[in-house]
């Protein structure tokens, strides 16, 4: 962090050459080397929260680090060389980019704990401050069914800092007063109603987003960085339901269903996919350890 990198780029890029790395049948000598590519190719920097149109991550998280892994591995597969120990030594990757870091916990239970077991994975695609409030409002359906009209307010709390990181932005998905309002009338949250700006000025939406109160907790904010959101619903009828989450909805602590993630991933992708091609995909993503021969995915992962 305090170097202002991205650590969602140098998670990604290890990650992406690791996987290249297995694909190409690398030896254990190139694997090390294949660490030494990735390092020299780690970037990204945290500026891309400045992005108004929130597209820049997309090269950011995922883009970029799998074009440098697949380009790691292949240039590593067709002979070359580098650093056995790009972990240590003169120079290395931590002193550059964490030299406060302790290099132990790269092998921190190591063949034990698998971090990708540990993935989080976001039930709403909308920015990580909105996620707790929408699955308080979604549970406070489930318990107490209403209308948009029976709702005379809604106040949000979040940490202090995710407060300010999502009050009345101009992009629909980090804007929680917004959301709020799309989860009141739609009574859930797509990922087309989270990226319509359009429907920021649409009267409906206006009448259900005056109802909404954000509240930066300093109590919540101690608790950081868990992400705890607070909602409390007040009816026309004096009604009053308050519903607090701990453990966001994706996250290790409350994982989603696979029956979950297939309909997230079907949201995503079906649009442009379709749903019998997307279908596919799913299922042979699921069935990967039976794959023979990756270069199968590519048919799949081209437009309809």
């Amino acid at each position: 962090m305090e170097t202002h990198r991205s650590s969602h780029n140098f998670a990604s890029n290890f990650g992406a050459a690791a996987a290249a790395g297995c694909a190409a049948g690398l030896t254990s000598a190139q694997m090390r080397w294949l660490l030494d590519y990735s390092a020299q190719q780690a970037s990204g920097l945290a500026a891309w929260q400045r992005d108004t149109e929130h597209v820049e991550k997309s090269l950011v998280f995922g883009g970029l680090p799998a074009r440098n892994g697949v380009t790691s591995a292949l240039l590593i597969a067709l002979g070359g060389t580098g650093v056995d120990d790009i972990l240590s030594g003169d120079d290395n990757f931590l002193l550059t980019n964490a030299p406060k870091a302790d290099p132990a916990s790269l092998v921190d239970k190591l063949g034990e704990r698998y971090e990708v077991t540990r993935t989080n994975i976001k039930k709403w695609t909308v920015g990580s401050p909105i996620q707790a409030p929408l699955d308080a409002l979604q549970i406070l359906r489930q318990k107490h069914p209403w209308e948009p009209d029976q709702v005379q307010t809604v106040v949000v709390r979040v940490a202090t800092s995710e407060a300010k990181t999502v009050n009345n932005r101009d992009m629909p998905d980090i804007s929680m007063q917004h959301m709020i309002a799309v989860m009141l009338l739609d009574k859930t949250a797509s990922f087309a109603a989270a990226h319509d700006k359009a429907r920021m000025k649409d009267p409906a939406v206006l009448r259900q987003r005056a109802k909404v109160q954000l509240v930066p907790d300093e109590d919540l904010e101690r608790l950081s960085p868990r992400r705890i959101g607070v909602v409390e619903v007040t009816f026309t009828d004096g009604t009053h339901l308050t519903e607090r989450v701990e453990a966001v909805r994706g996250t290790t602590d409350n994982p989603m269903t696979r029956d979950e993630v297939i309909a997230k991933a079907q949201d995503l992708m079906a649009p442009f996919l379709g749903d019998a091609r997307c279908k596919r995909l799913v299922d042979a993503v699921f069935d990967l350890e039976h794959l023979e021969d990756i270069r199968a995915l590519r048919p799949l992962l081209q437009r309809a």
